[in-house]
């Protein structure tokens, strides 16, 4: 029985006119301590606020008491091990547990690593952006999103397309470029291990030594970088930019087309992803783009760039129609084939 219970009590054994040393009986006190409290006034005071205080249980023994010292030497040694692996080892070494209660202990003994704190250095406006292909398996087709995120800013322009390839590639680049009102100084590529086949397909080696990109790098003014390795420091300010794509635009959307996938597209671009408050800058892509980026880019080409060495694009062509000559069938009756056998008629 806690003591405000007690206090209860004493004062209702008190109202209704029980003596002092039956009140002790019925309490378990001695009759001194309730004419001690009645002396001092502590029945007067008000109990209700009072917390009540409970006491921690004393430690029970376990059955892995014996083994503990062996498993925090291990665990200091080794803090990777599992629970299954150093639960084979204390039963060798004569525990007779269960691996519940040797589960719970090392995971209140394995010391916790320590907190590696990645800082992504930051660029000044204008200087570069991050070029990431992300690949969309859509009901009609696989599909290519080409994301440029504009490292200072955050700022994040993308496009869809059926094919990954050096076509793609720099028609995309350019529409990047003019949306952008001019021209990063440099371009990260995560994807600069890729290298341009003759068809124009992106397959292992390395982008950079592509000549026709490095032309229509030197025709745009910007500077091709690898993205080596892959890491935060390398990359700058752009945080995953394909999951954030993934996560927030394509799951859970339905899409009628590639017309309608584009058009989703820009608009979740206007009203969410340029407009979001980034959990790094802690503002607004769009406004710290037009406050401080925009004038920073190098500008525009005065022409597009022109290839001489991609063919423009053929369109498909449907194969011309066989003419089908007709075919005369003479019909006669089963008699005429009798008589050709010798048959009877």
């Amino acid at each position: 029985m806690h003591g405000s219970e007690r206090h209860v009590l004493l004062r209702h054994y008190l109202e209704t006119g029980l003596t002092k040393t039956a009140i002790a009986e019925r309490l378990g006190l001695d009759r001194s301590t309730i004419h001690r409290w009645i002396r001092v006034g502590e029945l007067d005071r008000d109990l209700d606020d009072e917390a009540v205080h409970y006491h921690p249980r004393p430690p029970r023994p376990s059955k892995l008491d014996p083994y503990r010292p062996l498993l925090e030497q291990r665990l200091a040694d080794y803090p990777e091990l599992t629970a299954i692996r150093l639960f084979a080892e204390v039963r060798a070494a004569g525990y007779t547990g269960g691996l519940s209660q040797l589960k719970a202990l090392v995971h209140r003994l394995r010391p916790t690593p320590p907190v590696v704190e990645v800082v992504r250095f930051e660029t000044p406006p204008g200087h570069q952006a991050q070029v990431d292909f992300a690949r969309c398996v859509l009901p009609w087709g696989v599909r290519y999103a080409l994301l440029v995120v504009l490292s200072y800013s955050r700022l994040l322009w993308l496009r869809f397309a059926p094919r990954q390839d050096l076509r793609t590639l720099l028609t995309s680049l350019e529409a990047a470029f003019a949306s952008f009102g001019g021209v990063p100084r440099e371009l990260l590529f995560d994807q600069m291990k890729a290298v341009i086949t003759r068809d124009g397909r992106l397959e292992g080696g390395g982008l950079v030594t592509n000549a026709e990109f490095l032309r229509f790098a030197h025709h745009w003014s910007f500077r091709p970088r690898a993205c080596r390795p892959y890491r935060a420091q390398t990359k700058g300010k752009v945080e995953r930019p394909i999951r954030y794509l993934r996560q927030s635009f394509i799951y859970g959307r339905s899409f009628a087309g590639d017309a309608d996938l584009q058009a989703q597209a820009e608009h979740w671009l206007a009203t969410i992803a340029n407009v979001r408050r980034h959990a790094t800058t802690l503002e607004l892509p769009l406004e710290r783009f037009a406050r401080e980026e925009r004038a920073a880019l190098l500008p525009l080409a005065a022409r597009p760039y022109h290839s001489l060495v991609l063919l423009p694009p053929v369109p498909p062509r449907r194969p011309a129609p066989v003419a089908v000559p007709a075919v005369a069938v003479e019909r006669r009756p089963l008699r005429v084939y009798a008589q050709l056998t010798g048959g009877a008629p």
